[in-house]
Parts: structure tokens; sequence; C-alpha cells
């Protein structure tokens, strides 16, 4: 008698999950530092993080320890009622951003943050006149996929399935800063920007166009809102992406690495925006949660007692160096591009995705960013060591794909 064969773990996804993404060849069951082991005993060199989430690392003693003792505890209340470490994420939010004006609320994931800071936007610009609801964000930049960041984030073909979002975002180039100042007028309320545009290719905005966002702010009274849900909690070589620049914001939207793959988002505003919002104007049933918050505070203690930042910046000189290296010897690499641990090699053709397919077969895990960009964003505990590994990996990868071309 023929043995019936156990359903695959895809053939039981496509059954029982909607179709909304689409998925690698391969299952993971658990993680050690920068390392993935998968549902065959295989191991893989994370250089991804679970897009820029587990800045940690995967298993990491603090956050394992921080999350079962506070489980024990106390898991949930509703905010409805204090808890002390939801309180003291915020004040450690408040120092590591240097505000000791800032007013926090947390929520579950970054779409969530950019939709806080969406409404606190509107109320702090209607507060000042009415109709001061207008948004300008940039071309190439992701805020989320709810329907208000979706509509801020700069990538119309993410737009056409969900029409109509509305018209009160303009969208500018992310490298043009007249067009940028042209676009705020009296009855805009914020402009939006991202240090570094992750989902658009890890690309940086000059310094020229951070100087025209907030000075174009400033002109008219709205808020300059940094997206700093991939750039922020050290990954780009400071706590957060805005302190590599001149330009300071008035609101930080926070998520990814904050908790270290728990799901958590954060707003923090100075300034009058922090006055901006009332009891009932917005909420969230489980934002801050005891067992999230003190995930995230143990990240931050973490990051700080381990001078992480610090680490990630040195780390991403060597990282940055090695990309270098690769692009001088093959053909279909340019370079790279991007700050600390958030990098992207970037390529003569649109090849990524073949690349990340390459990689991923010879244990190493990266994504395709854009047509033509590979996304590297390891943990910040990542070693030197660990670094080589993943370039020796990726230029076996660029062979791979150069040869079959």
């Amino acid at each position: 008698m023929t043995a019936i064969q156990a359903p695959s773990l895809a053939d039981r996804e496509a059954a029982a999950l909607l179709p909304t993404y689409a998925r690698q060849p391969v299952a993971f069951t658990s993680g050690s530092g920068a390392w993935l082991t998968d549902d065959e005993g295989r191991r893989y060199l994370d250089f991804l993080g679970g897009l820029a989430v587990t800045a940690l690392g995967h298993a990491h003693p603090a956050v394992t320890g921080a999350v079962a003792a506070q489980a024990a505890r106390l898991v949930h209340t509703s905010n409805l009622y204090l808890t002390e470490p939801q309180v003291a994420l915020a004040e450690a939010l408040q120092r590591h951003l240097g505000w000791s004006d800032g007013r926090a609320f947390f929520c579950n994931s970054g779409a969530e943050a950019n939709e806080a800071a969406i409404k606190l936007a509107r109320r702090h610009g209607l507060a000042q006149h009415p109709g001061k609801v207008k948004v300008v964000s940039l071309l190439g930049g992701f805020h989320g996929r709810l329907l208000g960041a979706l509509l801020l984030t700069g990538n119309p073909a993410k737009h056409a399935p969900f029409q109509p979002l509305g018209d009160w975002v303009t969208h500018v180039a992310h490298d043009d800063p007249a067009a940028l100042d042209a676009a705020v007028d009296d009855d805009t309320c914020a402009v939006w920007i991202e240090v570094v545009q992750g989902e658009g290719g890890v690309r940086p905005l000059s310094a020229d166009m951070l100087a025209a966002a907030r000075a174009a702010c400033d002109r008219v009274g709205a808020l300059l809102v940094a997206d700093e849900v991939q750039t922020g909690v050290g990954r780009l070589g400071a706590w957060f992406g805005w302190q590599t620049t001149a330009v300071e914001p008035d609101v930080v939207c926070l998520a990814k690495a904050l908790a270290n793959g728990l799901p958590i988002g954060a707003i923090v505003a100075r300034g009058a925006a922090a006055a901006a919002f009332r009891p009932g104007d917005h909420a969230s049933t489980f934002g801050g949660n005891p067992v999230v918050a003190a995930a995230a505070l143990a990240v931050l203690d973490t990051i700080e007692r381990e001078g992480l930042v610090d680490r990630a910046a040195a780390r991403g000189r060597h990282l940055a160096a090695g990309l270098e290296d690769l692009a001088a010897r093959h053909p279909l690499a340019v370079g790279e591009r991007g700050r600390g641990l958030l990098r992207a090699l970037v390529l003569h053709r649109p090849a990524a995705a073949a690349v990340t397919a390459a990689a991923l077969e010879r244990g190493l895990v990266v994504n395709a960013v854009a047509p033509d960009a590979v996304r590297l964003a390891p943990p910040l505990t990542v070693t030197e060591a660990e670094i080589d590994e993943a370039l020796t990996l990726l230029d076996r990868a660029l062979s791979a794909v150069e040869d079959t071309a």
C-alpha cells in the first residue's frame, strides 16, 4: 500500500492563509544571534534580521528573560490603567532622543505609528486654522499599508488596488528641495521623511533635502515627522537616524527593532506637537502592554550597556568596505549605499531577486529591496567574522548569477 504523504507546510499555508505574501522557499524553526535554522536543520547567516527588526539577534537572553519575567507577573490590563514598564519605556525614549519634553504614544506596528502621527499632525494643524490637514511626503518613501499610511507611501503602484485613498497627500521627488518647498503651503500640517528610505532602496536623503523639509515646516507651522521605523534604535550608528544629520524633527515614528521582534510601535512628539492630543483622541487596546514594553526596555538597556550604537557604526563601515570590494570585482555590482548597518549592494541591472535567491541557496539571508538593490540589515551584535562570512557568501551568489547571465 502506498503511504499517504502529509501535506507540505506550503500546501497547508495555501489552504489556510490569505495569499498576501510571496514566501521564500524555506521554513525557519529556530535562531540564535545572527543565525537561523530551518526545518531540515540547515543553518543560515541572517543579514536581513526580519526586515531590520532583530537588532539584538535571535533569542537574545536579555529579551527572553524580560519577557518571561513580565509574563509571569502581568501581561495585560488595557490602557485604562497605569503600568510601570510603559512609563519607564517612555522615559527611556525621552532620554535617548534628548527630548525632555517628549511625549510618547504606544501602538503595535510601524503602520499604526504613522497613522497615529497623521492624526497628531491634523490635530496640531486644525488648531491653527480649518483646512490645515495636507501632508507632503516623498516618492520612494514607505510608511505602511494601512489606508492613511499607504497614501503617505510614495509608490503609486501600491495605491492602485485600493483607490480612492484621498487627495490630502502631495508626493515630491526624494532629491528635489525646490519641489518640496513649493509643495508646502499654509494648509500643510506635516512633511514626512525617512533619513534613509529603507523600502525605497536604502537611499539616504541629502542634507539639502532634509534642510528644505525643516525650513518649509518652520515657514508654515507644520510638523516635520521622521519615520524612524527602519532607521531607529541604533541601526544607523546613532540612537535615531535624525541624529546622524543636522536636522531635528518634531515627531518620530518607531517600531521594528524597538522590541526585537515583539509587536510594538510608538510615536514620540516634542514641543507644541506634544500638546496636540487630548484624552480620547487616539487609543490602542494592546499598545505598550507590559510584556512588549519590558522587551523594549531590555533592548534599549542592552544596546546602551554593550555599546552597540558605536559598534553599529564601526561594523557598518566594515560592511560598506566589503561591499565596495565586491563591486570592484564583479561586473554585476555598481557599489553600495546606506548608513550604519542598513546597507544595499547596488547592481548594474535588475537582478536583485536572482542574487537574493542565489544567496539563500548558499546560506545567506538578504532581500531584493529594489530590482537593482540587495538590502543587508544584520543585527547590531554582528561580529566582523560574520560580516566577512556574509561577504564571502554574497561573492559566490554574485558569481553564480553572472555565470548564468
